[in-house]
C-alpha cells in the first residue's frame, strides 16, 4: 500500500520533458529565429543573451543614463549584466528582444527630436 502510493507521487511528480520541436514552437519570434538558425544551442543562449544586454544597455543609455563616474558606470553595467540574465529567460517565452527593439527605438525617435528642437532654439 505505502509503496504503491509512493510510486503515484513519483509518477505524478515527473516533469514532462516536450521533444524539441514542441520546445521550439514555445519560443517567441526572435528568439525562435535565433535557435533554429544558430549551430548549437549553447551558442544560441549566448546569441539571446548578449543581445538582450545590448539592448538592456541601449535603453540605458538612450533613457536613463546621466554623467556619473567611472566606477560608477562599472557597477551600473555589472548589474545590467547580472539582470539580463533573467530577462534571458523571459525572453525564451515572452517578447523581451522585440520589446527592448520598440523601447530602444522610441526613446531613439525621442532623443532626436529633443536634439533638433534644442538646435533650433
Amino acid at each position: 500500500m505505502l509503496l504503491s502510493l509512493a510510486l503515484n507521487f513519483v509518477q505524478a511528480s515527473e516533469v514532462r520533458v516536450g521533444t524539441e520541436a514542441e520546445v521550439l514552437n514555445d519560443l517567441t519570434g526572435i528568439s525562435h529565429f535565433i535557435y533554429e538558425n544558430a549551430p548549437n544551442y549553447t551558442t544560441a543562449g549566448y546569441i539571446v543573451f548578449f543581445s538582450v544586454f545590448i539592448l538592456c544597455a541601449i535603453v540605458y543609455q538612450l533613457g536613463f543614463a546621466r554623467k556619473l563616474k567611472l566606477w560608477q558606470n562599472v557597477i551600473i553595467y555589472c548589474f545590467l549584466f547580472l539582470g539580463c540574465i533573467v530577462l534571458t529567460f523571459f525572453a525564451l517565452s515572452l517578447p523581451m528582444i522585440e520589446g527592448l527593439i520598440v523601447a530602444a527605438l522610441f526613446l531613439g525617435i525621442y532623443k532626436l527630436r529633443l536634439s533638433r528642437e534644442k538646435q533650433a532654439e
